[in-house]
């Protein structure tokens, strides 16, 4: 598969739900990650990131219209030593917690399934970054219903080695708008990543569909000291 423009492939569609991005900066010089999360309910939409510690958590913009935080209140990002967890739920500390314990990424998913969000099945989207000693990889991994059934869960992880400059991978939890919506389908996308963080960001953010877009993390890390800097936008202000 070619490498295709991430930012074209941000914006063909008017709701890619929530997505991960994972690569490498163009100079090679940084590991980069971008997380975002849109909606269509005004539950959804009601949301903020806000950092947390070395990570960042999800939280209402007015508490006052919370009507349900079970699958819209989390922690998208947190760090254990030189590995950088990205999801789009609570997966985030079963994967903390498993790999603390010694589990490799995939063994620390199976006790989770997609989302009970019926009839959508929101697939569960992970990621981890591992920097260390000079040196970068990368896993994703997707946990999602087979074809809309319930009773059936596809769990597919992949493995990205010695990436390459101005390169990285795309994953996002629907296809496009629907109902019910469109799980993702297929690997994550190959897809170019361009400028440095401010640009990288900017970028993403105008991409997302105006109407749908709720907020947007990203992250350079340097990949020969493991310092990073991040970046957050929030449509709520």
């Amino acid at each position: 598969m070619n490498y295709v423009n991430l930012i074209k492939e941000t914006g063909k569609t008017t709701y890619p739900g929530r997505g991960i991005v994972i690569g490498v900066s163009e100079d090679g010089k940084n590991a980069v990650t971008a997380y975002f999360i849109m909606g269509r309910s005004e539950n959804s939409r009601n949301r903020i990131f806000v950092e947390d510690g070395e990570g960042i958590k999800t939280q209402a913009f007015d508490p006052a219209k919370l009507s349900d935080p079970s699958l819209i209140i989390y922690s998208p990002v947190r760090v254990l030593g030189d590995i950088t967890i990205v999801t789009n739920g609570d997966q985030t500390d079963t994967i903390y917690d498993e790999m603390k314990k010694g589990k490799c990424f995939a063994e620390s998913l199976v006790s989770r399934r997609y989302e009970p969000d019926a009839p959508n099945y929101t697939p569960r989207i992970s990621g981890i970054m591992h920097v260390a000693g000079g040196r970068f990889d990368y896993q994703m991994s997707i946990l999602k219903s087979d074809n809309g059934d319930p009773q059936s869960d596809n769990r597919y992880t992949f493995a990205y080695s010695s990436p390459q400059p101005g390169r990285g991978h795309f994953i996002h939890t629907y296809m496009g708008d629907g109902d019910p919506l469109p799980s993702f389908e297929g690997e994550p996308t190959p897809v170019l990543i361009s400028g440095g963080l401010d640009a990288f960001t900017d970028s993403v953010w105008e991409a997302l569909d105006a109407d749908n877009k709720v907020s947007l993390f990203t992250r350079y890390i340097d990949i020969a000291t493991g310092r990073y800097e991040s970046r957050i936008i929030n449509k709520n202000k």
